[in-house]
């Protein structure tokens, strides 16, 4: 496979030609001056050491080694190869409820945009870990297998939204249970296995205590983060507030006590956001004291750098062109290169 790394430095491949039309240009100015004192083949026999070849020579010499720093400026690379290393980290599932009740503005400006914030923030914070993302309303969704590119973790952070699954409702056993599930099979060793689960606490028609003692069997923890107030707040939908069948405005409010349980069972933690913490920091300093696990073979392809020997065959072409001179040397002239018989 041959590739260029930098591409756009080819354009200055263009500049070759236009040297030469330059120099072409400069040559024929040249002989309509000489043409002045006499014809050509008299004004050749009264300057026997000039020669034109030689200089097109050493133009032609200067071209060439110009064009091969140009295209090593653009770092051809040809093949590849593997590179293994060994990586100590966490695989971290974060588990992130997308329902209509994460829209309550008792946070601004609503309850799922600083959870988003949050963990983009977190993302950017990330060296060794995995990462991967669960959305989940009544239904739960793999948005991001587990993963160590944390640009492409941060844009799938950024597109999470009410509308990325269909089935509404909060059913949070289905989404440990399906967070359990998407943890890579990298490793066998569950310790370094977190999943942070960012909620609002409402549960509906699903057991997650019981999927969080399955959690905890598999030497998994689970830190739970409660979003919102237990006061509540109104949900408010296209510039409109959602009311229930009898008319009155629904309100939803923080469940603490399943979510601290959850986190008891799995041997995790219970964090309550405030309008100045999501609670993601204090969940991460309490993950970077656990034991980190020794994670898969982490491969990088690299390509193959060509460049230098470009530069080289340049450097060559550089020294013949100095070494080249433009008159001919008395002591080279029975080998009669330059000229004809």
């Amino acid at each position: 496979m041959f590739r260029f790394a930098n591409p756009q430095y080819l354009w200055l491949l263009l500049a070759v030609p236009a040297l030469v039309a330059l120099y072409w240009l400069a040559a024929r100015n040249r002989r309509r001056r000489l043409a002045r004192f006499g014809r050509p083949g008299i004004l050749e026999e009264l300057m026997p050491e000039v020669s034109t070849g030689r200089t097109a020579l050493r133009f032609i010499l200067f071209c060439a080694a110009v064009a091969l720093v140009i295209l090593a400026a653009a770092r051809p690379q040809f093949g590849s190869k593997l590179r293994e290393e060994k990586a100590q980290g966490i695989e971290m599932m974060l588990t992130v409820d997308v329902s209509n009740s994460m829209l309550a503005e008792d946070f601004e400006p609503n309850r799922l945009e600083r959870t988003k914030y949050a963990i983009g923030k977190l993302f950017e914070g990330l060296q060794q870990d995995r990462v991967g993302l669960v959305v989940f309303a009544g239904e739960p969704k793999v948005q991001l297998p587990i993963t160590s590119d944390y640009r492409m973790a941060r844009a799938f952070a950024r597109r999470i939204d009410p509308s990325l699954v269909s089935v509404q409702g909060t059913a949070i056993g289905k989404a440990l249970e399906q967070a359990l599930l998407a943890f890579s099979g990298d490793t066998e060793q569950s310790h370094g296995r977190v999943i942070i689960l960012i909620t609002d606490g409402e549960n509906h028609d699903d057991d997650a205590i019981a999927v969080a003692e399955r959690a905890a069997q598999m030497g998994v923890k689970i830190f739970t983060i409660g979003i919102g107030t237990p006061e509540g707040a109104p949900i408010q939908i296209g510039g409109e507030f959602i009311k229930d069948e009898a008319g009155e405005m629904v309100v939803s409010k923080l469940n603490e006590e399943m979510l601290a349980r959850i986190a008891d069972i799995t041997g995790g933690a219970y964090v309550r956001s405030s309008k100045q913490s999501i609670g993601l920091d204090e969940i991460v300093k309490a993950i970077n004291e656990m034991e980190q696990t020794e994670l898969s073979m982490v491969r990088f392809e690299e390509f193959n750098e060509q460049y230098q020997y470009l530069l080289i065959a340049a450097l060559v072409l550089l020294l013949l062109e100095f070494v080249v001179l433009d008159r001919r040397n008395p002591l080279l002239a029975h080998l009669n290169i330059f000229r004809e018989k």
